[in-house]
């Protein structure tokens, strides 16, 4: 076994300094979502130019998606890593001390940048220690990114509450960052091209081929699903189910922590069942979650729903990861970015597409194309079925 060996150390350090990346990439991203409220109170932002702003973190997040994986094929996915995790800390001072509406743009798009190129690079990094480990690890790591998101927004909440300005809070969190990071960077696995990977399976194209538009479909759908949930699940506590204030807030909550149970025990789920019957499970326990919330008008019952998918949408997108790791081998790079790109391109166009939809029909009838998505996710669960 690696773990009797050399090698097995080597890889059981990366894998911890791999976790470590995940948590630093939820926990900044929730240090930011957090104190978003006291950025636009300080720069006086109409709601409208905050979505400007915001728009720069998603144009940078969808061009660093795209170039990362090109990148980490040509100088190593662990130095993309760490510059990607680099610019996401120092950014985050940045966007505090804007003075106006172009810098904090600037700023932003800065952020993701780093973002972005940390989705790709980190589980590319994630990728590799799995194949070394030859089983099932990749719900591991996503499961310290869904701690690190809990821990930043918990911790930022505090700090808020504390009135301790964002421009302090946010240089706290990047020295910490940085440090972490400066610890991690010795042990990520230095994957170049000139490394003896195990090649894709000869004979097997990966571009455009079934499995590859079934992988990217399950990410789409799930990642279109979760932000789905991230920006409409208080509103329809509140808004439909006349849920208080704090209710509404604590459906997001439940989700979070449930979706953060269901990927500390998706490893070993995985290896019992396999990956295909994981994922059909799971997208089938969040669609039939979502629809206890959509047609039991009763906030507890919404609340044990959102439960439901949450664990429901834990465990797809890692498990499509896993399986792009397992078909590229050394090329892993660059398919996930292509991969990750249709996911994060489903994560921000759900949410608007929701709101649209609301508008016409009513929330409760909008959220039903997320339980559609689900079952279609469902469907493509063959996907990942090792080859």
């Amino acid at each position: 076994m690696l773990s009797r060996s050399g090698v097995g150390r080597r890889f059981l350090l990366a894998r911890i300094a791999v976790s470590v990346i995940f948590f630093l990439n939820g926990f900044l991203g929730a240090t930011f979502s957090v104190r978003l409220p006291a950025i636009q109170t300080k720069l006086s932002l109409q709601p409208g130019l905050l979505g400007l702003a915001l728009l720069g973190c998603t144009v940078g997040g969808l061009l660093a998606m795209n170039v990362a994986g090109r990148l980490s094929g040509r100088v190593g996915s662990a130095f993309i890593t760490v510059l990607a995790t680099l610019i996401m800390g120092c950014s985050l001072p940045l966007i505090a001390y804007a003075p106006m509406l172009p810098l904090l743009v600037l700023a932003l798009f800065l952020f993701g940048i780093g973002n972005g190129a940390m989705d790709v690079t980190m589980n590319t990094q994630g990728a590799a220690v799995e194949r070394a480990y030859e089983r099932p690890i990749m719900n591991s790591f996503h499961a310290c990114f869904s701690v690190g998101s809990l821990v930043g927004a918990t911790f930022g909440s505090l700090l808020a509450a504390m009135r301790l300005s964002p421009e302090l809070h946010f240089c706290m969190i990047a020295i910490c960052a940085l440090l972490n990071l400066a610890w991690c960077s010795r042990f990520l696995v230095p994957e170049k091209p000139t490394q003896q990977e195990r090649p894709a399976r000869k004979g097997f194209s990966l571009r455009g081929s079934r499995t590859i538009i079934l992988l990217g479909t399950i990410a789409f759908c799930s990642l279109l699903s979760i932000g789905a949930i991230y920006d409409w699940s208080a509103v329809y506590l509140s808004g439909t189910l006349h849920a208080d204030a704090g209710l509404a807030a604590s459906g997001f909550t439940i989700f979070l922590v449930c979706q953060t149970l269901g990927r500390s025990v998706g490893d070993k789920l995985a290896t019992r069942f396999g990956a295909p019957v994981l994922v059909r499970i799971s997208c089938a326990l969040a669609a039939i979650g979502l629809l206890m919330a959509l047609l039991f008008p009763w906030v507890p019952v919404a609340l044990v729903g959102l439960g439901l998918v949450g664990i429901g949408l834990s465990v797809p997108f890692p498990l499509v990861v896993s399986a792009v790791g397992r078909l590229a081998g050394a090329n892993t790079g660059a398919l996930l970015s292509a991969i990750s790109t249709w996911g994060y391109f489903g994560m921000i166009a759900g949410p608007p597409v929701i709101g649209f939809l609301a508008d016409w029909a009513g929330l409760r009838v909008a959220l039903v194309l997320v339980v559609c998505l689900c079952t279609l996710a469902a469907l493509c669960a063959s996907g990942t079925e090792k080859r």
